[in-house]
Formats: C-alpha cells, structure tokens, sequence
C-alpha cells in the first residue's frame, strides 16, 4: 500500500484532532494545566516518585528505539527481540513506583501538564505544516 504525502498528512491531522477532542485532554488545554502546585515545597519522597514517573518516559520508547538501531547496527535482533519487552515492563514498573511515592495528586498534576504540553506541540506542528 503506498500513500501519498497528502494522505498521510490527513491521517495524521485526524488523529491528532482526536486526540484533542478527549475530555481529560480539552481539559488539560482549557485549564491551561500547569505545575504551579510544585511551587510549595515538596519532600524528598515526592521527588523521587516526580523524578521515577519523568524517567519511566525516558526508558520507554526512546530507549527501545536505540536498543533497536544498535541491534541493527550490529546485526544481532534477538537484543531488541528480548530486550525491548523487557526495558517496556521495567518501565511500566518505574512508572508505577513513581506513582506510589509522588502520590496521586502530584502524578495527575504532572501527567496533565504533560498532556497539555504534548498535544499543543502536536497541534503547533500540524498548524506548521
């Protein structure tokens, strides 16, 4: 199946429009959700769970994706075959840990900014095109 440029750009902008018309993400972006909460100071256990939840991203996707292209580069697949699943729980546990230490409020206060800042960069990128 070969799309043309236009096409693609069409699925992208519907997907990305309904991304936007989500309850908690048009909240987020009506809200202007923000971390201002952070403001007061926090304790130690907030932000190591604050800290845990940003690095449960960084090993997520953008991990595998180097796990993939050094497994290609060095012509061994079963690293990313095993290791990708792997590094993708590990995450969800990072992930789950930060949220039991920074609490259910901090953690709906970062992924509302979060989701706010993703989906107006999102939206920046398709306005640019």
């Amino acid at each position: 199946m070969n799309f043309s440029s236009q096409t693609l750009k069409m699925i992208k902008t519907r997907i990305i429009n309904r991304i936007a018309k989500k309850d908690y993400v048009r909240s987020a972006l009506n809200d202007k959700a923000d971390l201002s909460a952070f403001k007061e100071k926090p304790s130690a256990r907030i932000i190591i769970g604050v800290l845990a939840i940003i690095f449960s991203y960084i090993i997520s996707w953008p991990a595998i994706g180097a796990l993939g292209a050094i497994s290609v580069y060095i012509d061994k697949p079963l690293i990313v075959v095993i290791g990708g699943p792997l590094l993708y729980g590990f995450s969800h546990l990072v992930f789950m840990f930060g949220m039991y230490l920074a609490g259910a409020k901090y953690s709906k206060i970062f992924l509302r900014w979060a989701t706010r800042v993703a989906v107006e960069k999102l939206l920046g990128m398709m306005n640019d095109e």
